[in-house]
């Protein structure tokens, strides 16, 4: 027999596994359960914390096995991948989470995938990362959003998602566990990596899908696709691409071509634009600023106060609230994290978020944004969309030009900042206080030149939320902006069945960049079911194979250096 049940234990009992049995013969009991010790054998599913009603407890989901040893679930077995051994071949536009996942699910049945990524490998990342705050230099093709395994890389590697139905999470946790993840995210409510140990996974994921056949092609990135009219329908038969090293140009033909490029990839949907317009439709996305705390401060305010010990992790907090008709919520939220500069142009400044495993920085912070639609968006970027032939293209260029006005009221690579206090109250700071963000950050009216919408809802947000979280609002807290990278405010168009582009034939938008998924796991999903449904459609159909493949000679194959495996540097103190 196996019954789900819920223990609710003090911290000290945790670990104690005779204890643990105890308190399940006693639950059991309540449901009418006879049971012995000897007889009863535990897996707990799920983890949390709970420190409300001042005391902190553990709460283990548990599923109790009685009378029989806990079996292994089918589906959280690892795949049978196989070899990609015939002809069907399949382009990926990007190694993010939907990228290498969907080339997983490729491989299952021996489909050959080749991944096209503009960026490069962790290693080599971490590299142009540091240059970001040490020179100032950026990268616009390995940088905190391109390269191999996508923004999530450097980021906190948060692994929760909201959404129940797109596929089996479990299976993803534990692909991510055969290839390296603490196997503490299965059961842990909030799971994340950290990007101390991310870097690590994402080269034996590339490991395995270049040993079973599958090439990766690095510094590579995608300019052109390949259209071809097949029954009067625009049929993607592959794409051109451009070493970004020596800029040989090169061709690719596959059976079909997923764009996964995340949400940072600008030229893609001006390419998809150019294209064909009616592949892009404009979505609502989420823009604002990155907000952050000393840790201690976070973590009073969410253990009420109480003492807690190194078994308890830094404070997260998930906050909302409903502004004259828009939400405006926190959004990847770092306990114990670092705010990083995410741009991929030297002319702007972003902001993003991100925390080793151990989320042990003397500093919090989140980003808190606001829900903007597309008839928020200034006219002007209507306008310009217009004449561009594309009207999606509106919350782009809104999000481009808010980047670059970030970057004018910085200070060469500092980012404009100011006291929340300050923001409140509509003065200048005088001060700031010490922060994580490694480039520094310099004082600025963010109440002034932030777009209007934002500001008007952010700062009646901000008293909701002191109200939720009371000492929210401190002298220590400060805005750094600007945070405009949560989502994409263009989608790429698809059929919800077959996830194929409902204006290009063979070409299947997926993960974040798509505007149909948000973060790792979510991706990483969507990334499978793309894959599925490709596989599908292959599997009914007789298509002439793919006549060519070209490769760089130098990207074909997956080397990752030495020193790949090592954790990335964590920012200094400024």
């Amino acid at each position: 027999m196996i019954i789900d049940i819920t223990l609710i234990v003090p911290p000290q009992d945790e670990k104690d596994e005779h204890r643990l049995q105890m308190r399940a013969v006693a639950v059991l009991a309540q449901k009418n359960i006879s049971v012995t010790p000897a007889e009863l054998s535990l897996v707990i599913k799920k983890r949390s914390v709970d420190a409300r009603h001042g005391s902190i407890k553990i709460v283990l989901r548990v599923q109790a096995y009685i009378g029989e040893l806990p079996g292994t679930d089918a589906e959280t077995q690892l795949p049978a991948w196989k070899s990609a051994r015939g002809t069907r071949r399949v382009i990926i536009i990007g190694a993010g989470p939907a990228g290498l996942f969907a080339a997983l699910r490729l491989l299952e049945d021996g489909i050959k995938p080749i991944i096209i990524e503009r960026g490069d490998v962790p290693s080599i990342r971490k590299k142009d990362i540091a240059a970001i705050s040490t020179s100032g230099t950026v990268n616009a093709d390995s940088n905190y959003c391109f390269g191999a395994g996508g923004a999530g890389t450097f980021s906190d590697g948060k692994l929760y998602t909201r959404s129940t139905k797109r596929g089996n999470r479990a299976r993803i946790l534990h692909i991510l566990v055969h290839f390296g993840a603490d196997a503490a995210i299965l059961t842990d409510a909030h799971p994340h990596i950290g990007t101390d140990k991310l870097p690590a996974i994402v080269d034996a994921l590339c490991k395995k899908i270049t040993a079973l056949g599958g090439t990766i092609h690095f510094h590579t990135r995608c300019t052109a696709f390949t259209i071809a009219m097949k029954n009067n329908t625009m049929t993607a038969t592959g794409i051109t691409a451009q070493d970004t090293h020596t800029h040989e140009q090169q061709h690719f033909s596959a059976d079909a071509v997923i764009v996964a490029t995340g949400h940072s990839a600008s030229d893609i949907y001006e390419l998809l634009a150019r294209t064909a317009p009616s592949a892009l439709v404009a979505k609502t996305c989420a823009i604002g600023v990155r907000i952050e705390h000393p840790r201690p401060l976070i973590d009073h305010i969410q253990y009420h106060g109480q003492e807690t010990t190194h078994a308890f992790p830094a404070a997260a907090y998930r906050l909302t609230a409903q502004v004259d008709g828009r939400g405006v919520y926190s959004f990847c939220m770092c306990p114990g994290g670092y705010v990083v500069p995410a741009t991929t142009e030297n002319d702007s400044i972003v902001t993003n978020g991100m925390a080793s495993s151990h989320r042990n920085s003397p500093w919090s912070n989140a980003a808190i944004v606001v829900e903007t639609r597309p008839e928020d968006i200034p006219p002007e970027f209507h306008e310009r969309a217009q004449q561009a032939g594309c009207p999606a293209l509106a919350g782009l260029f809104f999000r481009t030009a808010l980047e670059h006005e970030t970057k004018s009221h910085g200070e060469k690579n500092r980012a404009p900042a100011q006291r929340l206090k300050d923001f409140l109250h509509h003065r200048r700071s005088a001060s700031l206080p010490r922060t994580s963000y490694a480039p520094g950050i310099t004082p600025s009216r963010l109440d002034e030149w932030l777009p209007a919408h934002i500001t008007q809802r952010l700062i009646p947000a901000f008293y909701l939320f002191d109200r939720k979280m009371r000492g929210f609002i401190a002298d220590e807290a400060v805005l750094i902006a600007s945070e405009t990278r949560t989502s994409t405010p263009v989608r790429m168009a698809r059929a919800p069945d077959t996830h194929e582009s409902v204006s290009i034939a063979r070409l299947f938008p997926a993960g974040e960049g798509s505007g149909y998924a948000g973060g790792i796991i979510s991706s990483a999903l969507d990334g499978e079911t793309t894959a599925a449904c490709i596989i599908a459609q292959l599997a009914k159909e007789t298509i002439s194979p793919s006549t060519c493949e070209a490769t760089f000679a130098s990207a074909a194959v997956y080397r990752p250096s030495p020193e790949s495996n090592s954790s990335l540097p964590l920012p200094p103190i400024t």
